[in-house]
């Protein structure tokens, strides 16, 4: 269904260092993204998965590259380019710390870290000129998750989020409910395994891209 299509997916955290043995992270395992990238590969596509700080096999079939920080993240991506379509699943850091090359010692308090806002990748993607004809964002929320889903898609001009809700055990789990936010509404699937999601949205993007 996919043969000749390149597909980029992201998956993960990323680690933001705040000195040589310290970072900024999030509770991202990067299962949904592997999975994805698994179902794009078994329905025939050339897939480019970029993969954050995780230890998960790489899916038969994937062209996997492994990266730590949103900076290094976002160059692999657009390293990676021309692309079909891509699927940014990432759980992108969105602050970065000025990072010391020391590491930090105890002293009379604690330190004051000074944050930088981290690129975005999505919204940087859907305004390059190498735009894939297919862009897909993902949303991991706690509270009004359809709201903030459609807010996001028209705020970084993707073709689809895919939004859940990380507020219980969805970040490091098994399953996910998702909710699919396109330019012609929402439509919100049951709570799957995550792999059975991977599944199904990978089927649907083949439909879109042929």
């Amino acid at each position: 269904m996919l043969s000749e299509k390149h597909i980029i997916v992201t998956a993960g955290p990323t680690h933001e260092p705040i000195d040589p043995v310290r970072y900024i992270a999030n509770r991202s395992s990067g299962k949904q993204g592997f999975a994805i990238a698994g179902a794009l590969a078994t329905l025939g596509a050339r897939v480019t998965l970029v993969a954050g700080p995780v230890t998960l096999f790489t899916p038969v079939g994937v062209t996997r590259i492994d990266v730590e920080t949103a900076i290094e993240m976002r160059d692999a991506v657009f390293a990676a380019l021309p692309a079909d379509a891509a699927v940014m699943v990432a759980a992108v850091a969105d602050w970065r710390v000025e990072a010391s090359g020391q590491k930090i010692k105890k002293g009379d308090g604690a330190p004051v870290l000074t944050l930088v806002e981290n690129p975005d990748i999505l919204a940087t993607l859907a305004a390059d000129p190498r735009r894939p004809a297919l862009l897909i964002g993902f949303a991991a929320e706690t509270e009004k998750v359809v709201e903030h889903a459609i807010a996001k898609r028209t705020r970084k001009n993707v073709d689809w989020i895919v939004a859940n809700d990380v507020s219980g055990d969805v970040m490091g789990g098994a399953s996910n409910a998702v909710h699919i936010v396109t330019a012609q509404g929402v439509e919100s699937w049951e709570r799957l395994p995550k792999d059975e999601v991977a599944e199904r949205l990978a089927r649907r993007i083949a439909e879109n891209l042929t």
